[in-house]
């Protein structure tokens, strides 16, 4: 198993993966999300320098992701990193491949002196288990996070 730093032609994967993240959170969504150009979207925001992304790939196929962005805010004291998204194919976690996810992100995040990685979760009590494996990676608990659609 190894970890990549993504590339413009590795977005088909990333993207696949994180269509398949939202599927397993939100599955009432179903129809919407497969109508979603997940792919698009992906190459996008990579060529514009606003995504990056890590695969774990085992025996060449891409098993997992993390992908993050940049964030500012003063309390933060400048910039700082956001996983937007991270996702392991149900068959392959508890092999610690989401904790490799984060130390590539956290390098990653270092190298472009970022000062803290922040990460929004599910719903606590609807997926404990995700929100244990981000305090067993030393994330705390800074509040919950809402959300407002604009058009």
């Amino acid at each position: 198993m190894e970890i990549v730093e993504a590339r413009l032609d590795d977005m088909s994967e990333v993207a696949a993966l994180v269509r398949a993240l939202l599927l397993e959170l939100e599955p009432a969504l179903s129809e919407e999300i497969l109508a979603m150009s997940c792919e698009q979207v992906a190459r996008r925001l990579f060529a514009e320098g606003k995504l990056h992304a890590f695969l774990a790939r085992e025996g060449g196929r891409a098993v997992g992701v993390i992908t993050l962005n940049e964030c500012a805010a003063i309390y933060a004291g400048g910039v700082f990193g956001e996983i937007s998204e991270l996702y392991v194919l149900p068959g392959h976690r508890s092999r610690s491949i989401g904790r490799r996810l984060l130390d590539a992100a956290a390098d990653k995040a270092s190298s472009l002196e970022w000062k803290r990685l922040e990460v929004g979760t599910p719903a606590p009590a609807a997926w404990p288990e995700t929100v244990r494996f981000y305090e067993a990676n030393s994330f705390k608990h800074t509040g919950a996070r809402l959300r407002r659609l604009l058009a």
